[in-house]
């Protein structure tokens, strides 16, 4: 039960960790990945021919609300996680009822952060807004790998604590 706990507790750490970052990353760093909300949410490098183009938003006021929009999202995810982390690390020892409470705020943050990655870069960048068509502004397959993480570690950390007993831990020896 312990090892399973700390498991969890390290999955949702080190998904903390990543989010804290990536957030940290876009304010330091901010044009970098400016530029791709722009040229994404533009369809500037998309198929010349596309009857998507029509989807395209010239507006650098949109961009740069989706781009903080996104940054929010991203330290919101990161937050979420950690005090689920921290909240979790405070419960190893208690009962199963009590860690399996304990999972709120770490079940937030994973939600968030699949959405984040899922909804908003597979589903609105990827297929809103065609950035599958780009050659040079497509970041799906690396949203869609995150989201993937986030689902899985949702599922995993979702799975319920329980009491053990004798004859359980008899049967890890």
């Amino acid at each position: 039960m312990g090892v399973i706990r700390l498991a969890k507790i390290a999955v949702i750490a080190a998904l903390a960790a990543y989010a804290l970052i990536v957030a940290y990353d876009n304010v330091f760093d901010y044009n970098s990945n400016y530029q791709f909300v722009r040229h994404v949410m533009s369809m500037d490098t998309i198929f010349p021919d596309s009857a998507l183009r029509s989807r395209a938003i010239d507006s650098e006021t949109m961009w740069r609300a989706a781009y903080a929009l996104i940054i929010a999202t991203e330290a919101s995810t990161g937050f979420l996680l950690a005090l689920g982390a921290v909240v979790l690390l405070s419960r190893l020892r208690a009962s199963a009822k009590l860690f399996n409470h304990a999972k709120l705020l770490a079940v937030a943050g994973l939600t968030l952060g699949f959405c984040l990655w899922f909804f908003g870069f597979v589903v609105i960048g990827g297929e809103y807004f065609a950035m599958w068509q780009s050659k040079l502004w497509n970041a799906e397959e690396a949203a869609f790998r995150i989201a993937g993480t986030m689902l899985a570690a949702l599922v995993f950390v979702s799975l319920p604590a329980v009491k053990s007993s004798p004859l359980s831990r008899a049967r890890l020896v």
